[in-house]
């Protein structure tokens, strides 16, 4: 007997590609981010940002964050968990995760924190760029900007 895999759709198991697509996505964070010590997550972060553009109800979608910061997001992850744009701009390329459910951005962020860097945040969406372009996203986008520390090593003081 041939056992079908099953989605989300609550009749089985997530299918395997699902994990596949979370542990791809977090295999370009150093490309697209710069690692750093500093604080962690866990410190009292900055605080939120009325921004003018994101005049759209959060959670937004992959492509509507996409058009606020002025870029056309490539799709390159699908997932019951996690859906994933790229963004290329003459001034750097970065990434837009969105997540149906805050768990799975939390476990995203959990994930991520091994590579450390910076990272926007917002309601079940992450931005990963350089950290010279985060702010200039926050302004319009909103959100708050979080160190996540790395498990390399810190650099001296």
């Amino acid at each position: 007997m041939t056992q079908q895999r099953r989605g989300s759709s609550g009749r089985g198991p997530a299918r395997p590609s699902v994990r596949r697509a979370v542990v791809g996505s977090l295999a370009v964070l150093p490309l697209v981010t710069a690692c750093g010590g500093g604080q962690d997550r866990d410190a009292e972060p900055p605080p939120v940002s009325a921004a003018p553009a994101a005049g759209v109800v959060a959670p937004a979608k992959v492509e509507v964050i996409a058009g606020l910061t002025g870029c056309k997001a490539q799709i390159r992850v699908d997932a019951d968990q996690l859906r994933q744009g790229l963004c290329h701009t003459p001034k750097a390329d970065y990434l837009i995760t969105t997540f149906p459910e805050e768990r799975f951005q939390r476990t995203w962020l959990d994930e991520a924190a091994v590579y450390g860097g910076k990272y926007l945040v917002g309601s079940r969406w992450v931005v990963s760029a350089k950290p010279e372009m985060l702010e200039s996203l926050r302004m319009k986008l909103g959100g708050t900007i979080e160190q996540l520390r790395g498990t390399g090593p810190t650099p001296a003081p």
